[in-house]
């Protein structure tokens, strides 16, 4: 695999469509803390890493839908920073997503943040996805 943020993220896009309640995902570090992000900011319901017999392990996600609408709470997800083309942003020029109603989430030196965390803190990085 290539690009395992790419099919991270395809696999929660396809989960979506699908109207699942949870999607597994194989984990890895950045993995991780994108999960923590988005369940910080409220686009999962709930999340919980396991361990797997290979020691790589296993990240079950509990996707969020509106109660009434049946809507989901990620209506759009998508990869910006590519293996073959990387975006950084410096700190003066972060991304707004949505006119800041959206996330990016950005892999920085301080770990992997929002870009409003990231605008407070001045620092720049990866863009690695944009979410609303």
């Amino acid at each position: 695999m290539t690009d395992p943020i790419a099919d991270y993220l395809t696999r929660l896009r396809n989960a979506i469509k699908a109207r699942h309640r949870i999607v597994d995902i194989p984990a890895s570090n950045i993995k991780k803390e994108m999960t923590k992000v988005l369940h910080n900011k409220g686009y999962i319901l709930n999340y919980k890493f396991e361990e797997t017999d290979n020691h790589q392990g296993n990240i079950k996600i509990a996707l969020k839908y509106n109660s009434e609408t049946k809507k989901p709470a990620i209506y759009h997800i998508e990869r910006v920073s590519k293996p073959g083309l990387r975006k950084y942003a410096q700190a003066d020029a972060l991304p707004r997503v949505l006119n800041g109603l959206g996330v990016a989430i950005l892999s920085t030196s301080k770990g992997v943040i929002t870009d409003k965390e990231a605008k407070d803190l001045h620092i720049g990085g990866e863009v690695l996805c944009y979410v609303y």
